[in-house]
């Protein structure tokens, strides 16, 4: 590396945020650029360590350790401590289609495997990849690059989030003609309508889609296959279908009184609030604003977090986050040692706002819900809760367990359910008929993508279950290059 004390010299400076306060105020991204000089002081931190397992890309144990997509961190890191921005740009883009996104909402299981992470804050690499993927728009780097030649062959993709943008890009490079279905009026899956614009500006996925399209790549919005197309036509019209449909379907909550008024799916909610600010013609419907309303959401994961800065935007009165977990630690457990993701507490953008305005963290911690109360019209007016625990039972098995005398009622307006999601829709799947998986996902290996119809791939959270943003822009890209194979007989991706 270039300084090969730089690790030593230069502490770990943390995301670069706009006051909470002021972005509280609209709906802007709320970070914020360095300068290049303390991006200079932050890509000498990266260490020559031997054996990089920031990039290394695995699961095991329900975790991932360093980066899915194999990123070359250290050699974009030095590039950047060199001043060398363009050329670490093409070291960023050989593994990564969309580090605009990636820098911005990935959780970056990279920096939870830096060996500086061992006994140092680890280097932050997910704001340097960010900021040179950003230096690259700004300085007129990126330029559409439309392949030399064509194929001749026709690839549909179904779904436009980041697995079948991925493979979109990946075929039209090698000269395939793609195109995408999107069953919403605008492309990007979850990208658009499921993170909300402060953490994700909508500019930055319509300008990645406005260049695929300059490339080549076209894109059918409004169709929903199965509806507006059937699986029948795409089969007959192209040489290869890919199935990036996502893991769509909400999980509810089995709860008495849940089908009371008031009470709506957290992407449902965050979907309409992101249409309603794109769309200056739209007015959110009351069902779905949180204005002056006491809002609880049900759910302590990061789509519970989004919902929170969501509802402080539109002035809710109040609002608070339920969590069946504890809260967690600190620091890592002996039971979560690197190179793991780490599993331990943070204050996100959505909690800082929270109590920027009323002083408080919204999380409330080892809470399950019981019952929803209504009105005389059936509209949510109070939910019931009780504190949990766990415990260790005699075989050995982690149980949630309530604590009697704990119970509380909550006054609310608005429930948002932001407990996950199940999998990809049973009747998308059904229409296309592609064997499943006890889990209700697409029927397919890792690495080889196929499922049981001949020239039909399936990759992404379709194939895996829920999952980060990085795996599925590795399948994406993985499925691309056996979608590739099967066209071709040999293939030109990596």
């Amino acid at each position: 590396m270039g300084k090969l004390t730089g690790f030593l010299d230069y502490k770990r400076k943390e995301t670069k945020e706009r006051s909470p306060r002021e972005r509280l105020r609209d709906w802007q991204e709320y970070q914020k650029a360095w300068s290049d000089e303390t991006l200079k002081q932050q890509g000498a931190r990266c260490m020559d360590c031997s054996t990089p397992y920031c990039h290394i890309g695995v699961e095991f144990n329900q975790t991932s350790f360093g980066c899915p997509l194999h990123n070359l961190i250290p050699e974009w890191n030095d590039l950047v401590y060199r001043g060398q921005w363009k050329e670490a740009l093409h070291r960023l883009l050989k593994t990564n289609n969309f580090p605009e996104w990636t820098g911005r909402v990935c959780p970056a299981p990279c920096e939870g495997s830096c060996t500086v992470s061992l006994n140092d804050d680890a280097v932050t690499i997910k704001n340097i990849e960010k900021s040179i993927i950003d230096k690259g728009f700004a300085e007129g780097w990126i330029v559409p690059e439309p392949p030399e030649h064509r194929t001749g062959k026709h690839v549909a993709i179904i779904g436009s989030g980041p697995a079948g943008l991925a493979a979109a890009d990946q075929l039209n490079k090698a000269g395939h003609w793609v195109t995408v279905f999107e069953r919403e009026d605008r492309v990007g899956g979850l990208l658009m309508y499921g993170i909300p614009n402060m953490k994700l500006e909508k500019e930055s996925v319509t300008r990645r889609v406005d260049l695929l399209r300059q490339e080549g790549v076209i894109f059918q919005v409004n169709t929903e296959v199965g509806k507006d197309i059937s699986m029948q036509q795409l089969e007959d019209k192209f040489d290869a279908v890919i199935v990036c449909a996502g893991a769509t379907k909400q999980r509810d909550v089995d709860i008495p009184g849940r089908e009371a008024k008031g009470i709506q799916y957290a992407m449902d909610y965050l979907t309409m609030s992101t249409k309603v600010l794109l769309d200056p013609t739209l007015e959110l419907p009351e069902a779905f604003s949180a204005k002056d309303k006491n809002v609880i959401v049900i759910g302590g994961g990061d789509t519970g977090a989004d919902c929170v800065a969501t509802a402080l935007r539109q002035g809710s009165k109040s609002i608070v986050q339920f969590g069946k977990h504890p809260k967690l630690p600190k620091y890592r457990l002996e039971t979560n040692p690197w190179p793991e993701q780490p599993d331990v507490f943070e204050l996100s953008y959505a909690y800082k706002e929270a109590k920027a305005q009323s002083g408080q963290d919204p999380r409330q911690y080892s809470i399950l819900t019981q019952r929803f109360i209504t009105d005389e019209k059936g509209h949510i007016v109070a939910l019931e809760t009780m504190e949990v625990e766990k415990d260790t039972n005699e075989k050995g098995e982690v149980v949630t367990q309530e604590i009697p005398g704990t119970e509380k009622l909550w006054p609310v307006d608005l429930v948002l359910i932001a407990v996950g999601f199940e999998g990809p829709e049973k009747s998308l799947l059904n229409h296309l008929g592609l064997t499943q998986t006890y889990r209700g996902t697409v029927k397919a290996k890792y690495g080889e993508y196929t499922t049981n119809k001949d020239g039909v791939f399936a990759a992404g959270d379709v194939r895996r279950g829920q999952s980060l943003i990085v795996w599925a822009i590795n399948e994406g890209r993985e499925a691309a290059r056996e979608c590739d194979r099967y066209l071709m007989g040999a293939t030109v991706l990596p």
